[in-house]
C-alpha cells in the first residue's frame, strides 16, 4: 500500500470537462521505494561509431544528466571493428579497437551492454546476406559455430583480464540482436539462433560462472503466429489487418516462451529476458508485397511488459531480470515524430507507469550520429536520437533528463502528477507532464499527419506539498511548445541547413534552457503549484534547498 496522503476535493469539473484533484502531499510522508529503471541503459548504433568525438561528448552529456549506466549497441564483432584475423584456418583475436571504445566510455562512468553481434566476415557464411550500408554479416555457418564459441570465449577472458572479474560481474552479455527478424537480423532458423544461444552462453559462462547472460533480444511484439515457425512466416495470418481494433487484441513476445523452454530442456542459463517493446508492428501483407505500420495505444508497452512478467515467473527461470534493449515511439529512424515536443510526453508517462515491470527500458538511441540508414540530409530527420548530430537535444532528452532528476521514494502518482522524496536528504520533486487523453488511442508517430499532434486538451494542475521547512525553494522548469522545442525554434529561424557556427551556438542555448521560476514555501512550509499543463509539456517542480 502506498503511504499517501491528500486531502481536498477529489474529481472536480473544470470548465475543460476534465476530472481535476486538488492534492496534498506531505513532504514528510513516508514513501515508497523505487528504481530509475529508465536510466539504467540507453542505446546506440553500432560500436564503431563510438570511437567518433561527437558521440563520446554526447554520452558524456546524457551520462551526467540523465543517468545512464549502460550503452547497448551493434557490431562489436563487425569487420570494422577487426576483432578476427584469419590465415589458412588459423584464427587470431584482435582486441584494440574494442579496448579503445569501452575504455573511453569506462571513463566516462558508462559501462557496456555488450550485444555479441553480428558475424565477422570469417565466421559468416560464404556469400552471407547483409543488413545496413555497412554490410552487418547476419547469415550464420554452423560449421563454425564452435569457431564463434571460441571468440566469445576469447572476447569474455581478454575483458576479465584487462578490467578485472568485480568490474565485468556487472555487465550484461545479451546474445545477438533481433534473431526473428529473419528478412532483418538473422538470416538463419530459430533452432540455429537457439544453438548460437548455447554456444555463446557456455563461451562466457566458461569463463567466470557468475557471469551474466541472456536473450532472445526479440522484436516488437505481434498479434499473430508469424514468428510461431522456424523462421518468420509471410504468406497467411492478417489478423493485425483485418482487426476492427488492433488494441482488443491479445499480443505476445516474439520467440521467448519457445526461447525459455529450450533454455531449460537444455539445462542453459538465463540471467535476464531481452526484448524490444515498440509500440508499432510492420505486418507484412502478401497480397501487396509490403507491410504496413501500425501504432498501438499509450498503455500497450505496460501491456506487454505485464505479459512478460507472468511468461518469465511461469518459467524455469522466475528470477531473470527483464531488460528491454530498444524502445523508442516508433522503430523507424526517419519518423519525423522523434524530433518532436510529443515523445517527451510519451516518455514520462511509460516509464512512470512501468515503476516496478522491468530493470530497464533502454531508449533507442541517445544520439543521431547513427548510420543504420546511412547518412541524413537535413539536421532534423527524425532519427532515433535524443540528441541530434550537431548536439542539439531535443525534447525527448528533456524527457530523462527530468526523470533522472526525480528521487527514490514515491509519495504520490496520478495520470499527470508524479511526486517523489530524495532518501538521501528528505527533498521533493515531482514531475507533472500532459499526454492529452484524446491521443489514448495511439502512440505519437509519423504515421499520422504531424499535425494532428498540435492539439490536444490541457489540463489543470493544483497541488500542494506540506510539511517543508518555512522558505523551501523549489526551481520549476517548463518543457512544452515554446520552450525546449528545438524543431519548432529551427522552423522560426527558415531551418537553415545547415545552421552556421553561431547559429549552433544560439540553437544550443535555446535547446538546453527552459523557462524556469523559483517559488518559496510560505510560513507553514506549504508550497502550492498551479498552472495549466498545456497539450504534450512536461513540468519539473524540483527543491533545491
Amino acid at each position: 500500500m502506498k503511504k499517501i496522503i491528500l486531502t481536498g476535493l477529489l474529481a472536480l469539473a473544470t470548465q475543460l470537462g476534465f476530472s481535476q484533484e486538488k492534492v496534498l502531499v506531505k513532504a514528510t510522508a513516508p514513501g515508497e521505494k523505487f528504481e530509475h529503471f529508465w536510466s539504467k541503459s540507453v542505446g546506440a548504433g553500432r560500436a564503431n561509431e563510438g570511437l567518433r568525438a561527437g558521440w563520446l561528448e554526447q554520452l558524456e552529456m546524457v551520462q551526467e544528466d540523465c543517468g545512464f549506466e549502460f550503452v547497448r549497441f551493434h557490431g562489436i564483432f563487425h569487420d570494422d571493428m577487426f576483432p578476427v584475423f584469419e590465415k589458412d584456418g588459423v584464427y587470431t583475436y584482435n582486441w584494440q579497437y574494442i579496448d579503445d571504445l569501452f575504455d573511453r566510455m569506462l571513463d566516462l562512468n558508462v559501462k557496456p551492454f555488450v550485444e555479441l553481434a553480428f558475424f565477422p566476415t570469417a565466421l559468416a557464411a560464404e556469400n552471407s546476406k547483409t543488413q545496413f550500408w555497412w554490410k552487418a554479416n547476419i547469415t550464420p555457418d554452423e560449421s563454425k559455430f564452435g569457431e564463434w564459441h571460441n571468440l566469445v570465449k576469447a572476447f569474455t577472458q581478454h575483458c576479465v583480464d584487462r578490467y578485472g572479474i568485480d568490474e565485468v560481474l556487472t555487465w550484461y552479455f545479451e546474445v545477438w540482436n533481433e534473431p526473428n527478424l529473419h528478412y532483418g537480423f538473422f538470416d538463419g532458423t530459430k533452432s540455429q539462433y537457439f544453438e548460437l544461444y548455447k554456444q555463446s552462453v557456455t563461451a562466457v559462462r566458461s569463463v567466470d560462472n557468475r557471469l551474466l547472460v541472456g536473450g532472445p533480444s526479440s522484436s516488437n511484439f505481434v498479434a499473430d503466429g508469424r514468428y510461431d515457425g522456424e523462421v518468420e512466416s509471410r504468406d497467411g495470418d492478417l489478423i493485425t489487418f483485418t482487426a476492427d481494433n488492433i488494441n482488443d487484441l491479445e499480443w505476445k513476445g516474439a520467440w521467448i516462451e519457445d526461447f525459455l523452454a529450450y533454455c531449460e530442456k537444455e539445462k542453459l542459463p538465463v540471467d535476464f529476458v531481452s526484448t524490444h517493446p515498440y509500440p508499432t508492428d510492420y505486418p507484412f501483407n502478401p497480397t501487396t508485397g509490403a507491410g504496413k505500420d501500425f501504432s498501438r495505444f499509450v498503455n500497450s508497452t505496460k501491456t506487454d511488459m505485464e505479459w512478460l512478467n507472468k511468461v518469465i515467473k511461469k518459467s524455469a527461470y522466475p528470477n531473470a531480470e527483464i531488460h528491454l534493449t530498444e524502445w523508442n515511439t516508433s522503430p523507424n529512424s526517419r519518423d519525423a515524430m522523434h524530433d518532436f515536443l510529443p515523445p517527451a510526453a510519451y516518455i514520462a508517462k511509460v516509464n512512470l507507469d512501468c515503476i516496478g515491470l522491468a530493470n530497464s527500458l533502454a531508449f533507442w538511441t541517445f544520439t543521431d550520429i547513427f548510420e543504420e540508414k546511412g547518412g541524413a540530409e537535413s539536421i532534423f530527420h527524425g532519427g532515433f536520437g535524443m540528441i541530434n548530430y550537431q548536439g542539439l537535444v531535443k525534447p525527448s532528452y528533456h524527457a530523462y533528463r527530468m526523470l533522472h532528476q526525480l528521487g527514490d521514494e514515491e509519495l504520490f502518482k496520478n495520470d499527470y502528477l508524479f511526486v517523489s522524496k530524495k532518501s538521501t536528504d528528505g527533498k521533493v520533486v515531482a514531475l507533472a507532464y500532459n499526454y492529452p487523453e484524446d491521443h489514448y488511442n495511439a502512440v505519437p508517430s509519423s504515421i499520422k499527419k504531424i499535425d494532428q499532434y498540435e492539439n490536444g486538451k490541457p489540463r489543470q494542475l493544483d497541488f500542494t506539498i506540506s510539511d517543508l521547512k518555512p522558505g523551501a525553494m523549489f526551481k520549476i522548469e517548463v518543457l512544452d511548445a515554446e520552450s525546449g522545442n528545438i524543431y519548432k525554434y529551427w522552423e522560426s529561424m527558415g531551418k537553415p541547413e545547415p545552421p552556421t557556427r553561431e547559429q549552433i551556438k544560439v540553437m544550443k542555448q535555446y535547446a538546453e534552457n527552459l523557462n524556469t521560476e523559483l517559488v518559496t514555501a510560505n510560513a507553514k512550509g506549504n508550497v502550492k503549484i498551479k498552472r495549466e499543463l498545456s497539450p504534450w509539456s512536461l513540468v519539473l517542480i524540483e527543491q533545491v534547498n
